[in-house]
């Protein structure tokens, strides 16, 4: 298999994960569960550069506010905690072992937790919210970690310094993909290598379709509810316009079931993953909320009450070119005819 470890991996779907939340139980109290889909600035004027989709400064109130609540933001670990254990298997496939890793977006350390010393000696984990960073900052690893208060969208290392990029389920807030990307190409040495995983575009899709029959229904239109994700089939484009080469790619699909909307909408409030689209509305009705939770129920329930979400989630991995990685042959450098090795001729086998 090589260095390179496995360039082909199946696509994995998974279902009837249960949020252990009884139906009784009440919602957290820090915030309102109605806050995943209300504003907290007004819309921004036209002038916004074409990137800024995200708005940066709410997404780091967000974290900050999820990291302040310890005990409820450690409650909502699960997700993000599996993600990363995931993730650090894909590492575990490559077959070299780095001294030193940098984590882009390291939130409270979930991939810090997934290590193994046999895979690194040393974590570097760099976070917008210097809340969320340090929020288990008493906590022990398996390996050495050293944590940086840095912006996801514009990290800031030396050129041809780093031998292994991370980012483990933050890239999905970032404006400018393709920057963002690049930047992490520059910082990498030939034949380094950029892992990461994000939320793709099916993420929530019961919630979306949900709010946006509610919207139309109780408004007449359809508002800016739920945050858009980058698609599968844009990753791969994003990786070859940034450099990178032997990209693999492959999918989870996570289907978790809470007792209610309004238990969902609470957990991801925790998590820090709130609504933070520049042109959010300032506001959500009450009979738009209670008509959403209603349509969710009638369209995605489950029999026994439950109502189920999907949380989409791309893995990558690419490689900055280098002198010693595999490479195919010229274009006419073939000794062996298609057509012989189809018809079980002189050719034998491809």
């Amino acid at each position: 298999m090589g260095p390179y470890g496995r360039l082909v991996k199946p696509l994995i779907s998974l279902s009837g994960v249960s949020r252990h939340i009884s139906p009784t139980q009440p919602l957290r109290t820090f915030t309102s569960p109605t806050k995943a889909c209300q504003s907290e600035r007004p819309i921004l004027p036209q002038t916004q550069s074409i990137y800024e989709v995200f708005d940066r400064e709410a997404k780091r109130a967000q974290r900050d506010r999820s990291a302040s609540y310890v005990e409820s933001s450690r409650e909502v670990d699960y997700l993000k905690d599996e993600v990363a254990l995931r993730l650090a298997d894909r590492l575990l496939d490559i077959k070299r072992k780095y001294p030193l890793i940098v984590e882009i977006g390291a939130g409270c350390g979930h991939f810090a937790k997934a290590l193994e010393p046999e895979m690194t000696k040393k974590l570097v984990m760099c976070e917008y919210s210097e809340k969320m960073l340090f929020r288990d900052a008493n906590e022990k690893y398996k390996v050495e970690v050293e944590r940086r208060v840095m912006n996801e969208e514009v990290p800031d290392f030396e050129p041809n310094s780093l031998d292994a990029v991370v980012s483990s389920l933050s890239m999905h807030w970032v404006n400018d993909l393709p920057g963002m990307m690049s930047k992490v190409m520059d910082s990498l040495v030939p034949d380094g290598v950029f892992i990461g995983s994000l939320f793709g575009g099916d993420t929530l899709f019961e919630l979306r379709t949900a709010f946006q029959l509610a919207d139309q229904e109780r408004g007449g239109g359809i508002a800016a509810r739920v945050s858009p994700m980058t698609h599968l089939s844009d990753i791969g484009g994003l990786m070859n316009r940034a450099g990178f080469t032997l990209s693999t790619i492959d999918v989870d699909n996570f289907t978790i079931n809470y007792p209610s909307m309004f238990h969902l909408l609470s957990d991801i409030n925790a998590m820090g993953e709130g609504n933070a689209v520049v042109q959010r509305l300032p506001m959500l009705k009450r009979d738009t909320l209670l008509a959403a939770a209603a349509i969710y129920n009638e369209l995605h329930g489950n029999a026994d009450g439950s109502i189920p979400a999907t949380f989409q989630v791309i893995y990558f991995i690419g490689w900055k070119p280098g002198p010693d990685q595999p490479k195919p042959l010229e274009r006419g450098s073939g000794s062996v005819s298609l057509k012989d090795a189809l018809k079980g001729g002189q050719g034998g086998k491809l």
